[in-house]
């Protein structure tokens, strides 16, 4: 079995855990990998998610071989027998477990920021990672998590070597395992896309979760909650899988032009929607092609077809909502989305009908291509932001040359260090910040402008 990324290997692990909804389980995701999949795991279920966070205890002169493992909550196991076996002292072991904790403690500060983690006393608890290949890790979080209370310990992973499985079969209750292939040899072989997660992606989606839960208990109190669903967008009669995400009272809503190669789970485009959400800002994250024209490499640098799927969207929503519409398009769907917003512009000045109710308030671009729009960059009415990382410097290069070509109110925004992806820390954070602002200010009645 092979899995597209992450997301994708989370919404069929959710499936096989279907079972466990009435238990009312909580999701607990190992970092980073295994949190995006945990996401899709509780989102499916229903259930809280949160993080665990564990350290392996070694052996001084042998850091590989642990002799037990420590959690938060002081949590702690230990081997006695490994223990004495290799001759470990009480004074060893302290030393061992001080570095340790210190370090325990910094990572879930930087996951969890000051959120307490979830309390599973009594209650059903899924580990979930993206794959296990020795178990160690896997087998010290479901122990530190056993010690934290709780009374049923399931361990759900979409793959994993055979004799893994079978170790961690007898210290957990029960093992969920999409994929058990007798040829292991790595996790990441079994995905198309086993990019590195980032920290900042774990805390975007850690964030997402925890925003959701308050409101889903609101939701269940009065019913007034916002709208979050899986929808199909109608592009000139062409159907699109997208996920719609309406916060309570949102005042605008921003449409997610993803790049080549990528698809509406990118966990980047997933992280800045998130940053939107909590400030109020609804969310379309759509694929503009169907999975067999993506199967066509063309098609998704066909920025005129993928600007008029998105100009045939945005009028499917403009149908089902009254706010402001901005677009968010990274690396070629910014591309895309600047073409969408030229047609608008064009026709708002000529008044013709080129647009056909298209009106663009605002567009955000991600390391974006805004070269692919050219000869129709002067017809961009929408107030545009360009962000790229400072490394990236072809990238960065064509959008000063494209910046000077905008005759709408613009700005060129270099992340310092950050390269394409902003994979370095702190990166991806600040193009969400800098987007949220951008869109804040130029969807939102009586908001100010950026300086």
């Amino acid at each position: 079995m092979l899995f597209t990324d992450r997301a994708d290997a989370g919404r069929r692990l959710a499936l096989a855990l279907r079972h466990l909804e009435g238990e009312k389980p909580v999701v607990l995701g190992l970092p980073r990998g295994g949190v995006p999949v945990a996401f899709e795991v509780a989102r499916a279920l229903g259930a809280p998610l949160d993080v665990i966070v564990v350290r392996k205890l070694g052996v001084p002169y042998h850091r590989e071989l642990g002799f037990g493992a420590i959690g938060e909550g002081g949590a702690r196991v230990i081997s006695d027998d490994i223990v004495r076996r290799t001759g470990v002292g009480p004074d060893d072991v302290a030393a061992v477990e001080r570095t340790e904790k210190a370090e325990l403690e910094r990572r879930a500060r930087r996951f969890r920021g000051d959120r307490p983690r979830l309390a599973l006393e009594g209650r059903t608890v899924v580990v979930v990672d993206d794959g296990i290949a020795t178990g160690a890790t896997a087998a010290a979080a479901c122990q530190v998590v056993r010690a934290q209370g709780a009374a049923r310990v399931v361990l759900a992973v979409p793959v994993a070597a055979p004799d893994a499985v079978a170790r961690l079969s007898s210290e957990v209750d029960e093992v969920v395992c999409l994929s058990v292939p007798q040829m292991f040899r790595a996790v990441g072989e079994w995905y198309d896309d086993f990019a590195q997660t980032s920290d900042e992606e774990v805390i975007a989606l850690l964030g997402q979760m925890a925003a959701r839960e308050p409101a889903a208990r609101e939701a269940e109190e009065n019913d007034a909650e916002g709208v979050e669903e899986a929808v199909e967008v109608d592009a000139g009669g062409v159907r699109l899988a997208g996920d719609l995400t309406m916060p309570k009272g949102a005042t605008a809503v921003v449409m997610f032009a993803h790049g080549s190669g990528s698809s509406r789970r990118s966990p980047r485009n997933r992280s800045v929607a998130a940053a939107l959400n909590r400030a109020g800002l609804g969310t379309l994250l759509f694929d503009l092609l169907t999975p067999a024209e993506e199967a066509h490499r063309a098609n998704v640098f066909d920025i005129e077809t993928l600007a008029g799927r998105l100009g045939d969207a945005t009028r499917w929503l403009r149908r089902r909502t009254s706010v402001p519409i901005g677009y968010f398009g990274a690396s070629t769907g910014a591309a895309a989305a600047l073409r969408a917003a030229a047609s608008a512009g064009a026709s708002a000045r000529t008044g013709g009908e080129e647009g056909g109710g298209t009106d663009v308030g605002a567009v955000v671009s991600r390391g974006g291509r805004p070269d692919l729009a050219r000869p129709r960059l002067g017809d961009v009415r929408a107030p545009t932001l360009l962000i790229v990382g400072g490394r990236d410097t072809l990238v960065l290069d064509l959008n000063r040359q494209a910046q000077a070509e905008l005759r709408c109110e613009n700005r060129l925004e270099v992340v310092p260090g950050a390269t394409h992806l902003f994979e370095e820390p702190g990166a991806l954070e600040k193009v969400a910040d800098l987007a949220r602002d951008w869109f804040t200010a130029h969807l939102t009645p009586g908001a100010s402008r950026p300086e």
